[in-house]
């Protein structure tokens, strides 16, 4: 017993190789085959071993396959383009060659910038989706042909994101003014002043209310009372403050 741990413990304490668990989770979605992807995993074993150029015999010695399918496997992926052939000068100043994994790795970050880009766009069509439905239950019906336009060329032409439709529709209700007239010059309003985040919408509502507060005459407490009572309800009319 006290031999095979000692066994185990030599094997755990020699160099352990580094593979990027990326690529075991999206080698098939680069459509790498499973013998590819063998053949670059013992590439970049011998690369940390320091041997950047592995002659085919070498790749014999560590796999069951032959001269011929290592040598299709590898033209098969320069082919791909997730190897290639790289030179640089060594120290004696002889040229020397290297297998470089590197274009891999590029396709690799692009094919997952691509998947995140795609889960953005999904998550924005779903918000998009949500803002129609959000417009119908404050108006208590089923949009207009015309308004679906309207409101779809507020995110598609005017490019505002749905999370800001949302907030001038929320101000439209604290108005009691819920139509899309007076949503759309809410919109206007907001890109004139280039307001684009909801952080932002809320500092300047919060400024205006602040303004609004230190321009006020002292009241008596009972007109203070009444006063803080409206304030739970009051919302900023962003129409009619003006430049």
């Amino acid at each position: 017993m006290s031999k095979n741990f000692n066994r185990i413990r030599v094997w755990t304490e020699q160099l352990q190789i580094t593979i990027p668990q990326l690529f075991f989770k999206h080698y098939s979605e680069l459509n790498i085959q499973d013998d590819e992807a063998l053949i670059i995993l013992h590439l970049l074993t011998f690369e940390q071993e320091g041997i950047d150029f592995p002659t085919p015999n070498d790749l014999i010695q560590r796999t069951n396959f032959q001269l011929t399918a290592i040598s299709q496997i590898i033209q098969r992926l320069m082919q791909k383009g997730f190897v290639e052939i790289s030179q640089s000068t060594d120290e004696s100043g002889r040229l020397a060659e290297k297998y470089s994994i590197y274009p891999l790795w590029e396709r690799l970050l692009d094919l997952l910038q691509s998947k995140e880009q795609q889960q953005v766009s999904t998550a924005n069509k779903m918000d998009e989706a949500k803002i129609f439905q959000l417009f119908e239950q404050e108006l208590g019906r089923l949009l207009s042909p015309m308004e679906i336009e309207t409101i779809g060329m507020w995110m598609d032409l005017d490019q505002h994101s749905p999370e800001i439709i949302k907030a001038a529709l929320k101000e439209a209700v604290l108005a009691d003014k819920v139509n899309l007239r007076y949503i759309d010059r809410i919109l206007i309003e907001w890109k004139k002043r280039n307001i684009k985040t909801l952080a932002q919408i809320e500092k300047h509502s919060e400024q205006y209310r602040k303004n609004t507060m230190t321009a006020s005459p002292v009241q008596p407490v009972h007109q203070q009372e009444a006063v803080q009572k409206t304030e739970k309800v009051s919302f900023y009319n962003w129409l009619e403050e003006r430049e």
